[in-house]
């Protein structure tokens, strides 16, 4: 089967899971879609190819979307894999999905440098706990140390950068839109095709 007949089965698929899901009969479905039951039994059964036009009613009335409808299965969605970056010395998963509510990006964090000598500012503000190691956090004139339990919150207009002591640690942030254009870098990951790959500035 080619990749477009498997996303197609794929499709077809998930249309009728979710009329299943819901308790539908073809009837109904077909009232709430504005198609015919013949042409959605077709559909359903592979007899009929899917036109763009009848997939847009019909993920309306499934209450779910057009891209949800027909993205891929693809274990990119599942599966969040690292991207390491030596020079910087941070390894980086991204936890957010696509279109994360609140414009928000979470992601965790593998620290292995020391603490950067050259401090940053950015709008927005920083949250982040610590899941193990210690963080040294650089705060304009202060030094703090943020241990594996505890979690530190503070304003990106602040110069800051922060490191690892005594061995890598691993943090979990939250990071609004200009954190996230500052830490993960101008270009933003494409999480919808899984690059994963965080690029850019240093913290």
């Amino acid at each position: 089967m080619t990749q477009d007949g498997e996303l197609d089965a794929l499709v077809r698929q998930r249309i009728r899971g979710l009329r299943v899901a819901r308790g539908w009969s073809l009837d109904e479905l077909a009232a709430r879609s504005h198609l015919s039951p013949s042409t959605l039994s077709r559909i359903e059964t592979g007899h009929r190819r899917i036109a763009l036009d009848q997939l847009a009613p019909l993920a309306r009335a499934l209450g779910t979307t057009l891209d949800q409808l027909v993205e891929s299965d693809s274990d990119a969605d599942v599966v969040i894999r690292p991207h390491c970056d030596d020079a910087r010395g941070i390894t980086t998963w991204l936890l957010t999905r696509e279109h994360a509510a609140q414009g928000m990006t979470v992601a965790k964090l593998r620290i292995t440098r020391a603490v950067p000598a050259d401090l940053r500012v950015h709008p927005g503000r920083d949250w982040f706990t610590v899941l193990s190691g210690t963080v040294v956090l650089r705060l304009g004139e202060r030094t703090i140390l943020v241990g594996a339990g505890e979690a530190a919150e503070f304003s990106t207009m602040v110069p800051h950068a922060f490191g690892a002591r005594g061995g890598p640690a691993e943090v979990l942030c939250i990071l609004d839109h200009d954190g996230e254009r500052t830490h993960l870098g101008a270009e933003l990951p494409d999480l919808a095709r899984g690059r994963r790959a965080a690029t850019g500035r240093a913290w």
